[in-house]
């Protein structure tokens, strides 16, 4: 006996990687009744009617949100604050609000004050991509295993915590909650510092690239390999990441820049005690990452990301 959907309807606002991802296992599973897609450029919305991603697309925010019982933001989240002003009017009383973004306290700050009281906001992380966006690049399988944060208020309805919780992990994934401060300082490590990184090493490559005539690209080892895919990544979405979490990143980014000077001093003068007790910590964060099912040494996380 199939269960009953988790939504009745459900509005993605937003039909990018992650997006689509959602609305390919909630059509798959019959996670919702109804799923709304609503994008503004018209040839996304065009191409995800084309995958049949959603049973109602609209570029009107305000037609979208109407008679949802759960709406999930999947856009850059520098721009949340206009969409929250947009769909406020709209919304229907029970209606749970959550999103995808990286950051949390700045999704609850600019989202709060056009919202009414008699809806929840739930922020949501789903810890889960890969370098490719768009409606083309999801698929059903993405959030397997992975991890999905709740950033709710102290005073958020238990029911609702519950009902967004059920749907992620109907969606695959394994689910947590914390405050979102704390989310905040913890991506700042795990996520947002190793992106900057990575865009700052490409880049330096790009422009030794003109100084060694192809050399880098040519002779590109692994690591560097893994580095370009993630600066690959959608660069608005980084963007406003760091612009809307600069708090956290600038404090982590301050550690890290006293470890990298700890390092630079060990090369200098020849301390290979200091290096090898480094790598040696560093190699087994690796393997307890491995154990713990958060990658396999397959690319793309060891994914299929074929469609059945």
């Amino acid at each position: 006996m199939n269960k009953p959907p988790i939504f009745k309807r459900l509005c993605l606002i937003g039909i990018g990687l992650i997006g689509s991802s959602i609305a390919l296992r909630a059509k798959r599973d019959g996670l919702a009744e109804t799923i709304v897609v609503s994008t503004r450029r018209k040839e996304t919305m065009d191409r995800a009617r084309e995958l049949n991603l959603g049973d109602v697309y609209t570029d009107k925010v305000s037609e979208a949100v109407k008679n949802c019982d759960c709406i999930i933001l999947c856009i850059p989240v520098g721009a949340y604050a206009a969409i929250g002003e947009r769909m406020a009017e709209h919304l229907s009383p029970g209606c749970i609000i959550s999103d995808v973004g990286s950051v949390k306290r700045s999704v609850i700050e600019q989202l709060k004050p056009h919202l009414p009281e008699n809806v929840h906001l739930i922020p949501g992380h789903p810890i889960a991509g890969t370098e490719y966006s768009g409606p083309d690049a999801g698929f059903s399988t993405l959030f397997d295993e992975r991890w999905c944060l709740l950033t709710p208020a102290e005073n958020s309805d238990p029911k609702a915590i519950d009902r967004i919780s059920s749907f992620w992990k109907a969606l695959g994934s394994k689910v947590d909650v914390m405050g979102a401060d704390h989310h905040d300082r913890v991506l700042a490590v795990t996520s947002h510092i190793p992106h900057l990184i990575a865009y700052n090493i490409v880049g330096t490559a790009s422009d030794l690239e003109e100084i060694t005539e192809s050399e880098v690209i040519k002779f590109s080892a692994s690591g560097f390999r893994d580095f370009t895919r993630i600066a690959a990544s959608d660069p608005v979405m980084w963007r406003d990441v760091f612009l809307h979490n600069k708090d956290a990143v600038l404090e982590m980014l301050g550690r890290f820049s006293e470890d990298l000077s700890r390092l630079q001093r060990a090369v200098r003068w020849g301390d290979g005690d200091l290096l090898f007790e480094h790598f040696t910590k560093t190699r087994d964060i690796r393997r307890g990452i491995i154990d713990a099912g958060q990658e396999i040494d397959k690319p793309n996380f060891g994914r299929d990301v074929t469609e059945d």
